[in-house]
């Protein structure tokens, strides 16, 4: 569902301020604020456990600086299989 939300001059400057430093998206604060108010979130974090976005704004929890890279040399194992590997009588 589409809606328009009109914030105060305050909640915008500070919604903005959160997504600049967090690095998520205004969108995805709302949403996420609406779901814990009304008991959506599929989690909620115990007592004394900070929140993502507490370890974020700490700069404890950093954001990707990209995509996940292909591995450019795979393990070589010599041909052997991991089965092979194992050093056991018991194989099978």
């Amino acid at each position: 569902m589409a809606t328009n939300l009109r914030l105060r001059p305050a909640a915008e400057a500070a919604l903005r301020e959160r997504s600049a430093s967090t690095g998520r998206s205004q969108q995805e604060l709302i949403r996420d604020a609406l779901d814990r108010y009304l008991g959506l979130a599929e989690t909620t974090p115990a007592r004394g456990v900070r929140s993502l976005d507490e370890l974020r704004a700490q700069g404890l929890l950093l954001p990707a600086r990209g995509p996940v890279r292909k591995v450019e040399h795979p393990l070589n194992l010599g041909g052997k299989t991991s089965i092979e590997l194992l050093d056991r009588d018991d194989r099978f």
